[in-house]
């Protein structure tokens, strides 16, 4: 977990920021997902799968880690 904790912007290929806005899964990430999709819209989202490797509880379960990123505008 410290080390998903240090992750917390990137920028993509076309030099745009991205903040990290969730980390997580299950039930939780869909309600979150659809908050953001509904707040920012589906062009200022992004959606990445992590590997749960090294999050016991995730990896036992087998469920799917994610990070939903929202886009940083300019006025930010």
């Amino acid at each position: 977990m410290a080390r998903e904790r240090a992750v917390t912007e990137r920028t993509d290929e076309r030099g745009r920021k991205w903040r990290k806005a969730y980390f997580g899964g299950g039930a939780h990430f869909r309600g979150w997902l659809q908050q953001f999709l509904e707040i920012y819209g589906p062009e200022n989202v992004k959606v990445e799968e992590v590997e749960s490797t090294g999050l016991a509880c995730y990896e036992r379960a087998g469920e799917k880690m994610y990070r939903i990123w929202t886009r940083v505008r300019a006025e930010e």
